[in-house]
C-alpha cells in the first residue's frame, strides 16, 4: 500500500484527506501541527505534533515508508514547507504543494499591503481607532504597544499568554463566515480598519466583501516566501496528482 503525507490542517488538506479515505491501494496520514486545542480531524489516520526539524521529518518518511508527500498547510506556515522540501529532496520522495489562489482587490476595495508585521502596526497606528484582528493568537503582540486603538481579537482559541492590550476583546470562532454575519459584526463594533492575512479561499474571505460595502480599510500582509514546489491549485488536481504518481510508479516494478 502507498502511503501519502499530507500536511495539512487547511480546507484543502480535510477535502484531500477524504477523498483519499477508503481509496484502494492508498494510505493517507494527515499531519496537523496541534496549535489548535480541540482540531477537527480529517479523515484516515491522523498524527498531531511537529516532526522535530528537518532531520525529524526525514525519519519518520523514512520509517514510515512514504511515497509522496502533499503539502497542503497553511500559505503562511512557511517554515513547515521549506522543511518539506528539504526533508523530500533528502529522502529522494516526491513533493506537491496544493497553493490556494491568493485574494486579490477588486474596484471599491481599500486594501494596504504589508510585507511584514512591523509595517502593519505602522499601518494601524497612522489611521485606526477600532480594529477587528484576525490574523490568529500568534502574530498579535507587536499590536500590543498601541494604546489607542480598540482592537477586537477574532480567534479559535485564547490567546496564551495574552498581549498586554490597553483595550481589546478577543471573540472566540471558527470559520466559514457568511457576509450577513460579518457585515453584523463590524457594524456593532463600529469597526473602522480590519487586519488579515492574504490566506486566500472561501473560508474567511467574507469579511472581504463587508469591508468593501462599509468602506472599511484592510491592512493585508502579503504571503512569505515558499520554495519552489510544484503546485495545484485545489485538493481535487493533488489527487490526480498522486494516482498519476501511483500508476507511474507501478508501471516501472
Amino acid at each position: 500500500m502507498n502511503a501519502v503525507l499530507i500536511l495539512g490542517g487547511t480546507t484543502e488538506g480535510y477535502q484531500l484527506a477524504q477523498a483519499l479515505a477508503g481509496r484502494p491501494g492508498i494510505r493517507a496520514i494527515t499531519s496537523l501541527a496541534g496549535r489548535t486545542a480541540n482540531p477537527r480531524l480529517p479523515e484516515g489516520e491522523v498524527r498531531i505534533g511537529g516532526f522535530g526539524g528537518i532531520d525529524g521529518l526525514t525519519g519518520y518518511l523514512t520509517a514510515q515508508s512514504i511515497r509522496a508527500v502533499i503539502d497542503a498547510t497553511h500559505p503562511f506556515a512557511s517554515r513547515m514547507g521549506w522543511n518539506a522540501a528539504a526533508a523530500c529532496a533528502a529522502a529522494d520522495i516526491p513533493l506537491l504543494r496544493i497553493e490556494r489562489p491568493a485574494w486579490r482587490a477588486g474596484p471599491g476595495d481599500l486594501w494596504q499591503p504589508v510585507a511584514t508585521w512591523e509595517q502593519a502596526v505602522e499601518a494601524v497606528d497612522h489611521a485606526a481607532t477600532r480594529v477587528l484582528m484576525t490574523i490568529g493568537r500568534q502574530e498579535l503582540a507587536p499590536f500590543a504597544a498601541l494604546t489607542k486603538p480598540f482592537f477586537l481579537i477574532r480567534s479559535v482559541d485564547p490567546p496564551d499568554p495574552m498581549p498586554p492590550f490597553a483595550n481589546a476583546q478577543v471573540l472566540l470562532a471558527r470559520g466559514p463566515f457568511d457576509l450577513d454575519g460579518e457585515l453584523a459584526l463590524m457594524t456593532g463594533h463600529a469597526i473602522d480598519t480590519v487586519v488579515c492575512k492574504n490566506s486566500g479561499g472561501t473560508a474567511t474571505d467574507a469579511k472581504l466583501s463587508a469591508a468593501r460595502q462599509l468602506g472599511i480599510r484592510v491592512i493585508m500582509l502579503d504571503r512569505p516566501a515558499r520554495p519552489g514546489t510544484p503546485t495545484v491549485a485545489d485538493a481535487a488536481a493533488a489527487v490526480q496528482w498522486i494516482m498519476n504518481a501511483d500508476r507511474s510508479a507501478t508501471d516501472h516494478t
